[in-house]
């Protein structure tokens, strides 16, 4: 283990994000009372130009007025590149102390994130708000990328990243037909067999992407969140592509429909399986520890002090989403 200790963020239940527009208040009353985890009352991209400044006024309503339970409730604030997104900052924060975090489109370089910092930091000195406004950051253009370890240590109010496929395909130009899915032409095809038959094994064009910011995320104590599937009538797609991102040690993924948070919701939850053999590994670790023993077999597997971190990781994550 390095000397360098890196400080996990908040820890919150994060399997399903529900994206809702601010533009629609009834919209918001049923996201209320869904199973989302976390719901974004949306500003950007879901919010037609003429109707921003009406959202605002609908999403603070909702925030102070709807019960929202133990949810935890965000804001998508229009990009820095707008002179939408002071007023949605300061119209919202200084008004709304049940906001828990806000979440910055477009994220390209670490000042993005400093610059929401400085503004809310005042916010919350003027107003003398108790709770701390944390921060997710959309990675979705290629210069967040190529700048995203240095994005996740921008802020100590940095708690999650997610991967906004649609405007990164656009940002690589990639030759993108569905939010979130695959593409036929990105696929190898094998060496012809004996018959002179050739198959042909789609890839996972977002997999690099996924990949490094899930490791940036990892090293500097974030939370890696997947972002949307584009095509709410595809449950299998969407299964799919969540059940990827899991595999690779993803804490959850965007709903962009009420049909989808179930799906992230069971995706991203350990199964009963995992959770008994994780408390297994413990048993097994603290009576070889009793024995003078570093390391024993489960299983006829060897389990030594990373199966107890990984454990207790899968343990922690079962018993807050028990208490939820």
């Amino acid at each position: 283990m390095s000397f360098t200790l890196v400080q996990q963020a908040t820890p919150r239940l994060h399997r399903s994000e529900l994206a809702v527009p601010g533009s629609n208040p009834t919209f918001m009353e049923k996201s209320a009372k869904s199973a989302a985890d976390v719901i974004f009352l949306d500003l950007e991209d879901a919010v037609a130009p003429d109707d921003k400044e009406q959202a605002r006024k609908n999403i603070v309503q909702a925030l102070n007025d709807i019960d929202w339970g133990t949810k935890t409730m965000m804001i998508r604030i229009n990009g820095l590149d707008t002179h939408y997104m002071y007023r949605d900052v300061i119209d919202i924060v200084e008004a709304c102390p049940r906001l828990d975090m806000i979440l910055i489109p477009k994220v390209g370089v670490p000042q993005d994130v400093y610059a929401i910092d400085v503004l809310v930091t005042q916010i919350e000195q003027a107003k003398r708000r108790e709770k701390r406004i944390g921060f997710e950051v959309l990675i979705e253009t290629a210069l967040g990328m190529a700048n995203v370890e240095a994005i996740a240590q921008s802020s100590k109010r940095l708690e999650a990243m997610s991967f906004g496929v649609a405007d990164y395909a656009a940002s690589l130009r990639a030759r993108s037909t569905v939010i979130g899915g695959v593409n036929p032409d990105y696929a190898v095809l094998t060496d012809k067999d004996e018959a002179g038959g050739r198959q042909t094994h789609w890839q996972d064009p977002w997999l690099f992407a996924q990949n490094r910011m899930l490791v940036a995320c990892r090293a500097y104590g974030l939370r890696p969140i997947d972002g949307p599937f584009g095509d709410f009538s595809d449950p299998d797609g969407y299964r799919s592509a969540a059940r990827r991102c899991a595999a690779l040690g993803f804490e959850g993924k965007w709903a962009i429909h009420p049909s989808q948070i179930d799906l992230a919701n069971e995706v991203f939850t350990p199964s009963e399986a995992e959770v008994t053999k994780a408390r297994r590994i413990l048993a097994a670790m603290e009576e070889a520890a009793k024995a003078g023993r570093g390391a024993v077999s489960l299983d006829g597997r060897l389990i030594d002090i990373a199966s107890i971190r990984m454990a207790e990781a899968l343990i922690g994550k079962a018993d807050a989403m028990a208490r939820a």
